[in-house]
Parts: structure tokens; sequence; C-alpha cells
């Protein structure tokens, strides 16, 4: 892989800065109702706290964590990413939205995140458990934060199964996205390594029995955009 886990960091300082007007290009805004879709699972499992405590795990320029925000106007929100360019971006968003009073970032991993056990009602990762250094440890993290009955949403893009969708998938990743990523923020290997990242995902059976081995209960999976996206459900007992 051109980019290694130890340039992650590295790579998303650099594209941050116009990570997202190329995350809603690329996906035709298809992303941002992938992320309503799995806050709106996350409103419904914390629906009897009365002020969720939740963490944002791998929370880029904040989109999940705003959408978060606006869904749950009672939750306090830790947000974490390892990339302070991203970071900062998100920082900005969120003064600009007026929402910084009810949201913290961290720069953190998610295989050490440097919290007690117990803490959080909900946790949520968005497009970044393909990037965790060991993915294992970062879920089991995720679990030890988590109170008990705490509820895991995991959102990562995925290859779909339809082999007529798959070679139109494959067509566009492996060709045109490299060369829109490049012409906007200068750096078609990020864009190359997401198509790499995004292949080497587990299938949906393999991360499901992943999270079940980690130690999560009540397992579950919703394919949306015809598999292009999938939201991963899960709960500590």
């Amino acid at each position: 892989m051109a980019i290694e886990k130890e340039n992650i960091a590295l790579m998303f300082n650099d594209i941050a800065p116009t990570y997202d007007k190329l995350n809603h290009l690329l996906s035709l805004n298809v992303d941002k109702s992938w992320r309503r879709k799995a806050v709106r699972l996350m409103k419904k499992a914390v629906s009897c706290v009365a002020k969720p405590k939740i963490l944002d795990v791998a929370c880029g320029t904040a989109d999940s964590t705003v959408q978060i925000a606006r869904s749950l106007p009672k939750a306090r929100i830790d947000a974490i990413d390892v990339s302070d360019g991203m970071l900062e971006v998100g920082k900005q968003k969120v003064e600009r939205l007026k929402l910084a009073e009810r949201i913290s970032f961290y720069n953190s991993r998610a295989e050490h995140i440097v919290c007690q056990n117990d803490v959080y009602d909900a946790a949520m990762v968005a497009f970044g458990v393909r990037n965790f250094a060991d993915r294992e440890q970062g879920l089991k993290e995720m679990l030890r934060v988590l109170k008990p009955s705490g509820t895991l949403l995991v959102v990562e893009l995925s290859e779909p199964q339809n082999r007529l969708i798959r070679w139109f998938y494959n067509l566009y990743f492996e060709n045109m996205l490299p060369r829109i990523g490049k012409r906007v923020s200068g750096n078609a290997e990020a864009y190359r390594y997401l198509q790499q990242s995004v292949a080497r995902f587990p299938m949906p059976k393999e991360f499901m029995a992943m999270l079940e081995s980690c130690g999560y209960a009540d397992v579950r999976h919703k394919a949306l955009s015809f598999g292009l996206c999938r939201i991963y459900q899960a709960k500590k007992v």
C-alpha cells in the first residue's frame, strides 16, 4: 500500500482543507444521508437517557459530530481524531455553527482512548474503522469506554455485491476518483488509498464476527445505496 498506517495522520492533515468539498462531491452528497441514518439509529438507542454522553471516533472534520449535536440537543459529545488538520477544520465548523459548548475535541487514537471505563452511552465511527492501525484493539477500546447497554455504530464504505454495480464502482474508484482527488486536493495518493482501504475492509459477515469476538452483542448491519455503504450496530452487555 502506498500510504502506510503510520502516515495516515499526515495524509489527512494534507487533504483536510478540501476534505469536506471532495467528500460531498465524490459521493454526490449521499454521504450526508448515510450519516443521518446512523445518527437516527443512535438517537433511538439513547432515547431513554436524559443527557447522553457520546463519543465520535475518527471524527475528521466533524460532519458526524455536528449531526449528532443537532439531533441530540441535550447530548455532550467528545470527538477524537489523529489528524490535527482535520480537528482544526472541525473546530472551526463547530464554532461557526455555535455548537462548541457541547463538543470537545481531542487528538487521540482509537486504539488508546484516554478515558475511564464505562463513560459513554453511545459511540460512533463514520468512515474511520478501515484506517485504524489495529482494528480489533480500536473496537475493544470503544467497548471499554461504553457504558453497559451502550451502543456502537460503525458507518463504513463497502464494495457492492452486485456484479454490474461493482464493475461501475471499480471503474469509478480506481480511475476517476484519484484524478478528481488530485485536481481538487493535489493529493492523488490519498484517494488511491481510499479505494485500497475499502477493498481491504472485511466483508460484512467477517466484520460482524470480529465485533462479536471483541465482546459486542446484538450485532447487526444494514446495507445502504446498493451496498456502497453499511451501518453496523452493536451493544455492550
